[in-house]
């Protein structure tokens, strides 16, 4: 698969909670907005699916809607990037909020991801693998990091003492969607919530599929995940920078 063979597709990202566990954040902005560096989280993810050619954008707001527009208007003049910005409503579940975006969907495979997940992901393996399995849906399964560092033991004995890593054992869904019109058949109402009213059933159904990203993946679910991320940036060994 060639890089924009799917340039037309909608990447859909869900930017409408409250980033409650980010409060010392949030209580101005967004989490979406929150800086890593000198630009917004929802900028980074932005660039790495317009490193794949994807740049025509669904954002769905709600908490603090009217910070986006002016908050994001000065990147936006210097991509050549569509981006819409839909308002969702601020108490809208997550699996609610993409059923309101379905008049933006129209009808085609298209993209879902939060506004809080960086990885080196490879958009184009993940597309090529939905293609070829042909379910409804496939999620992007990865390595949770973890808040620790290990002991490398030789029975009792510390051979050394490792900086935190991902846990190898367990897998996660970290977003990045590759998401068939037919999902959205699966959404009742606002109230319905993605991973337990839609993921679930199709799973149960046999359509959901795991694509297995092996490589960098974290999350800014707390504070002290933001400073992580901050630093690797400022440190210029941010493993999600792949844009340049």
């Amino acid at each position: 698969m060639k890089p924009g063979k799917h340039k037309d597709m909608v990447v859909v990202i869900l930017a409408g909670g409250t980033g409650s566990r980010l409060k010392e954040k949030t209580r101005q902005i967004p989490k979406a907005l929150i800086r890593i560096g000198n630009e917004p989280i929802l900028i980074h993810i932005m660039r790495h699916f317009a490193y794949f050619g994807l740049t025509r954008f669904i954002v769905a707001t709600g908490y603090r809607a009217e910070a986006f527009e002016e908050a994001m208007a000065s990147f936006l003049r210097q991509e050549s990037w569509k981006v819409t910005l839909v308002d969702t409503g601020p108490s809208t579940h997550s699996g609610g909020r993409l059923r309101r975006l379905a008049p933006w969907v129209n009808g085609d495979t298209f993209m879902m991801t939060w506004c809080d997940g960086l990885a080196d992901l490879n958009i184009r393996s993940l597309l090529e693998f939905h293609h070829q399995h042909g379910r409804l849906a496939t999620l992007t399964a990865v390595h949770p990091p973890s808040p620790f560092g290990y002991l490398d033991l030789d029975r009792d004995r510390v051979v050394r003492f490792c900086e935190k890593r991902h846990v190898r054992e367990t897998w996660i869904n970290g977003a990045f969607f590759v998401l068939e019109p037919e999902v959205l058949d699966y959404i009742e109402n606002d109230d319905t919530p993605w991973e337990e009213g839609v993921l679930e059933r199709l799973a149960r159904k046999g359509d959901l599929m795991a694509f297995r990203h092996q490589g960098f993946w974290h999350n800014m679910d707390t504070v002290s995940d933001h400073s992580a991320l901050a630093e690797l940036w400022q440190s210029d060994r941010a493993p999600w920078k792949i844009w340049e």
